[in-house]
């Protein structure tokens, strides 16, 4: 396992400078395995060490994957001169520097995000060739028949001649009194769902993405909020490719 200076790896987190650990050492605030270090030039394994500031152990694993149920009205960026964006929802204790959404959900789509700063892993995922499985729920203004099920199973051109690969629709409980359907998607052009509706003359009313690549949603997490991706979440998600 790679060793690296103490000072840059609590500093990788974001949240306090070279020169902060270095202030923090001196004053003994700075642990690493229970022992008090003050040379922040020691060199660490942040896979394994515990490493403590003022008592608080800090998670330094430089690759963080956090699930994001992103609510309407925030943009899939890193960052934006005028709109919040999901990396803003981010609290300072999972913040890594480099964050960014791994794919993106338009401003009025609700649901999963994927935010990492695995370039690698991100890839993956947004490659084409991976065809990595997501899922949706769209509420509607009309239900969905047997014709619009096939349209969507057998691929379909849209108005600008882009050709959607084959995707899934089913029927899903009414959301509200509104017909609603749950959609698989291999691919992600954009606006695509609402596209693809309104080729069978149907309109997208509210879209919430309820999984990707094999990990759901976390029914417990309140729209704004994320949390980290257990191990198993992590092992389903790289499953997602084939």
């Amino acid at each position: 396992m790679e060793q690296v200076r103490l000072d840059k790896a609590v500093a990788s987190l974001g949240e306090l400078s070279r020169r902060d650990v270095k202030k923090l050492a001196a004053q003994g605030q700075v642990t690493v395995n229970g022992k008090v270090v003050k040379r922040v030039e020691e060199k660490i394994t942040p896979d394994t060490d515990r490493v403590c500031i003022g008592g608080k152990l800090l998670n330094l694993n430089p690759h963080i994957y956090l699930m994001l149920n992103k609510p309407e009205g925030v943009v899939s960026a890193s960052r934006d001169e005028k709109e919040k964006t999901v990396v803003d929802l981010v609290p300072r204790e999972l913040f890594r520097r480099g964050i960014f959404p791994a794919g993106r959900l338009d401003k009025d789509t609700t649901g999963f995000v994927l935010l990492t700063n695995d370039g690698e892993l991100a890839h993956r995922i947004l490659s084409p060739k991976n065809h990595i499985p997501k899922v949706y729920i769209a509420v509607l203004d009309l239900p969905i028949d047997e014709d619009t099920i096939r349209m969507f199973a057998e691929g379909m051109e849209l108005k600008n001649g882009e050709v959607c690969k084959p995707a899934s629709l089913a029927h899903e409980p009414s959301w509200e009194a509104q017909p609603a359907a749950r959609i698989v998607l291999r691919e992600g052009i954009y606006h695509q769902i609402k596209r693809m509706f309104a080729k069978t003359g149907r309109e997208v009313l509210a879209l919430k993405r309820i999984s990707m690549g094999g990990v759901s949603l976390d029914p417990s997490l309140a729209p704004g909020c994320c949390r980290e991706l257990t191990e198993i979440e992590r092992e389903h998600l790289l499953d997602g490719f084939h």
